[in-house]
């Protein structure tokens, strides 16, 4: 039995990559998600050939009674954030409770090229999502709300939706360096531990900053950050998102080539969160493992094999789910 003050284990898919699928496939895909026992469905929110998460999400709620929807995460510069803080209530309302409101700093540097954005570095993008998540928490909480920042102002913006006192969607932020996990720590309830893109794109080298001791470090970030401003450290969920998931009783070719694309090495590749691989028995005891050590406990795999889903979920999230 797990140790009474770990979090339950959750689990999530991510969806992308959807022109092809017609309305009604959309909807039996995300039936069948909840279905099999998934928390969670997650939209990215890039300019790349995908339809829009806000409106992707809201269709998932309408057709599920379950199933959480969010955002895996939308991008602080592609709106502004008032407008963000009333999509986010309004579906939180549409979806009886079941949003998960993600934001981040935005780090694709084609988006912003794609969009005609500028793209700042890192420190003026973090510090708008700081701001902009206390301008969501304001409008949810009330009637009126007004705030002057370094990058937003907003003057007597009425309440994002009639929300009860203290309701409002769960904030998710994700990140991997430490002044946006820190911001992260300070606000958000669930924090995804990810690697840093301070390339602007996915790179062979990217898994390499969520090795073992890299995951450990920016779990302290967290913690540390949640602690200063007085928040218990505890009460935040720690949540990672897989790009490789292969449930196989022989990994090992599998492992040696991503060992040998990203420059780790066989061990770090086997244990590093963005990739499940192995025999289904081995990834449960690794994803216990690190839950105990780091705390992770919300595991995000990808929604583009049906088959996958359906396997990791008889294999590996049921079994953790009875743990």
């Amino acid at each position: 039995m797990p140790h009474a003050s770990l979090r339950p284990f959750r689990f999530g898919v991510q969806c992308m990559n959807l022109p092809s699928r017609s309305p009604t496939s959309w909807s039996d895909h995300v039936r069948r998600i909840e279905a099999l026992g998934y928390s969670t469905i997650f939209c990215p929110d890039h300019f790349s050939p995908q339809w829009d998460p806000t409106v992707l999400l809201s269709a998932a709620a309408a057709v599920t009674t379950r199933l959480r929807v969010g955002s895996l995460v939308y991008g602080i510069d592609y709106r502004h954030p008032v407008v963000y803080a009333k999509q986010a209530a309004t579906l939180h309302l549409l979806s009886s409770g079941r949003h998960e409101f993600g934001l981040g700093a935005g780090w694709m540097e084609t988006d912003y090229q794609q969009a005609g954005l500028r793209y700042d570095s890192p420190g003026p993008r973090i510090e708008r999502l700081e701001e902009a998540l206390q301008i969501a928490l304001g409008m949810w909480r009330e009637a009126e709300f007004s705030f002057t920042g370094k990058h937003y102002a907003v003057h007597a913006v009425p309440k994002a939706a009639p929300l009860a006192a203290g309701e409002r969607p769960q904030i998710l932020v994700g990140g991997g360096g430490k002044r946006v996990l820190s911001v992260a720590g300070r606000w958000a309830d669930i924090v995804g531990i990810n690697p840093s893109l301070p390339e602007g794109k996915i790179t062979p080298k990217t898994p390499a900053d969520l090795a073992p001791e890299r995951v450990r470090e920016k779990v302290g970030w967290v913690r540390a950050a949640a602690e200063k401003a007085g928040r218990d450290p505890a009460s935040i969920e720690l949540q990672s998102l897989t790009f490789v998931l292969a449930i196989a009783d022989d990994p090992s070719g599998l492992r040696s080539g991503l060992a040998g694309n990203t420059g780790m090495s066989v061990a770090e590749v086997a244990d590093c969160p963005l990739f499940l691989t192995g025999p289904a028995s081995e990834i449960q005891d690794r994803l216990a493992k690190r839950r105990e050590e780091t705390g992770l406990s919300y595991i995000v795999i990808q929604g583009r094999d049906m088959e996958q889903i359906e396997r990791f979920a008889e294999e590996v999230m049921r079994p953790l789910a009875r743990a």
